[in-house]
């Protein structure tokens, strides 16, 4: 049996052009989003089928909580370096940072940190998931911590596959400042271009898409320019095949004085195949802040929740953002 060494790592460069940012000249979240998963898609693919035996691809199944540290802006280099940091039976942990650089001072600094769970799905049986080739580890303590994490998120993610089961219904004359006065959505028929050897949607394409819209929520909530601050876990609940029509909503959820949080949403409607029900694909919240045209930080209007939906996701994403507020301090405790 191969064994793989803890620490394999990939790493690839990509300038940025116009179309990959904003009217501003910041790159968009979900452009570095996708850089990410491409990484994380290439690096686990190539060890899940480094042995001989059914080959496979891996299929994006969650993305942990991913600040934006630092904005990445036209003409800088993104260097983006993936390295799996452990595996279980079926799952493998992908861990990318995104540098960036600066060609004409040579300045380069870290603007991304994330981590990826990947499964393998069989090329022959896109629902059979096959074994993950293990690693070797240096310590012992850096699989045992690895396992920590997976439980960890295995546990969240089921608990948040069957939590989302509302939908973004429109609203006709929204009074300003409201939810329904932001919210929006975006329909898009997934393409060959779009997929995978499988014929199932890339997670970065997803994840482009789904930071898109939630652009657009807080665009329209604080008619600013705005940039991604930070995006909670990505659950990919369900795969999407080629030939689905895939809605994208977003909604504003809770606003502090300076930052937004929009929770995203992504059903599929196999429109091809009658025997099959519009799904809930994928769902995170995404938080964004106001900018001046200088790139300083500016006040956030104040979300004004009608229903008592809308004051119930107010309230839990008060908590989420005193719980991070919280953890940046240094505190186990939300603090008030």
């Amino acid at each position: 049996m191969k064994l793989f060494l803890f620490g394999e790592v990939r790493s690839e460069v990509a300038i940025m052009r116009p179309d990959d940012a904003n009217v501003a000249g910041n790159v968009h979240g979900g452009t570095i989003l996708k850089m990410i998963e491409e990484a994380g898609a290439i690096i686990s693919t190539r060890h899940c089928n480094s042995q001989n035996g059914e080959r496979c691809v891996a299929a994006l199944a969650r993305v942990e909580r991913t600040d934006f540290l630092s904005p990445m802006c036209i003409g800088e280099v993104a260097h983006v370096s993936a390295e799996i940091t452990y595996t279980s039976k079926h799952s493998v942990e992908v861990q990318v940072n995104v540098m960036s650089e600066n060609i004409l001072t040579g300045a380069k600094k870290l603007t991304n940190k994330a981590t990826l769970w990947y499964v393998p799905l069989s090329l022959k049986n896109v629902d059979k998931v096959l074994e993950v080739p293990p690693v070797v580890y240096s310590r012992q303590e850096q699989e045992e911590e690895g396992r920590k994490r997976y439980e960890a998120q295995k546990l969240e993610r089921m608990e948040t596959k069957w939590r989302n089961g509302d939908i973004v219904q429109p609203v006709l004359n929204p009074e300003p400042n409201t939810v329904s006065y932001s919210q929006s959505s975006l329909i898009h028929l997934v393409g060959p271009s779009d997929c995978t050897l499988h014929g199932f949607v890339h997670g970065g394409v997803t994840m482009k898409l789904m930071d898109e819209v939630a652009g657009i929520v807080a665009a329209r909530h604080c008619k600013t320019n705005i940039v991604t601050a930070s995006v909670d876990a990505i659950n990919f609940h369900d795969k999407i095949r080629k030939g689905c029509v895939i809605t994208i909503s977003g909604r504003m959820t809770f606003t502090s004085n300076k930052s937004m949080e929009i929770e995203v949403l992504v059903d599929a409607d196999p429109v091809v195949d009658s025997s099959q029900k519009r799904y809930r694909a994928a769902s995170a919240f995404f938080t964004y802040v106001s900018l001046s045209q200088e790139g300083r930080s500016l006040p956030v209007p104040q979300l004004v929740p009608e229903t008592e939906d809308e004051k119930k996701r107010f309230e839990e994403g008060k908590g989420r953002y005193l719980q991070m507020k919280a953890k940046r301090q240094g505190h186990t405790e939300p603090q008030p």
